[in-house]
């Protein structure tokens, strides 16, 4: 009769070993963490950026398909953007304007653009919370929505 290999008796069984050692390191990663979060060890926080420059920003359809941007507090014309131009800004505040839709909400309300000590810019929605910062959408897309910045700019 041949005896069976030591490794085969063993066979779908857990060593009680191993799951002990598995179960002290699971318990060492969750109180490393919870002491690294309430004690902020390990952890980098940067304040956020000052805003430098804000504009409130009105988008009006026009019937030939093009879009008006203006400032909503002075009421000036910022840009006009024509149809198949500009193409980043017409998806973007459409999508912001979509949202709107979805949730029912006023088409009255500006959307805000601002510019902050660090360079980033971003576009906020009040109303429904969203925010796109364009430093993630590349030097192009964002110097499109920064040439919309008037030049004069302390925050309003």
């Amino acid at each position: 009769m041949t005896r069976p290999h030591p490794l085969a008796r063993s066979a779908g069984r857990t060593s009680r070993t191993l799951v002990v050692g598995a179960g002290l390191l699971l318990g060492f990663v969750i109180a490393a963490v919870t002491v690294g979060r309430v004690e902020s060890v390990g952890l980098t926080r940067m304040e956020p950026a000052r805003p430098v420059q804000s504009l409130a920003l009105r988008v009006d359809d026009v019937a030939d398909g093009s879009i008006t941007l203006r400032d909503a507090e002075r009421g000036t014309l910022i840009a006009t953007v024509p149809p198949g131009a500009d193409n980043f800004i017409r998806a973007t505040l459409r999508g912001f304007a979509q949202g709107r839709l979805r949730a029912g909400l006023s088409r009255e309300v500006p959307f805000r653009l601002t510019r902050f000590a660090d360079g980033a810019l971003r576009l906020d929605d009040a109303l429904t919370g969203r925010s796109v910062d364009f430093g993630a959408f590349g030097p192009s897309n964002y110097a499109a929505f920064a040439r919309l910045m008037p030049d004069h700019g302390a925050v309003r």
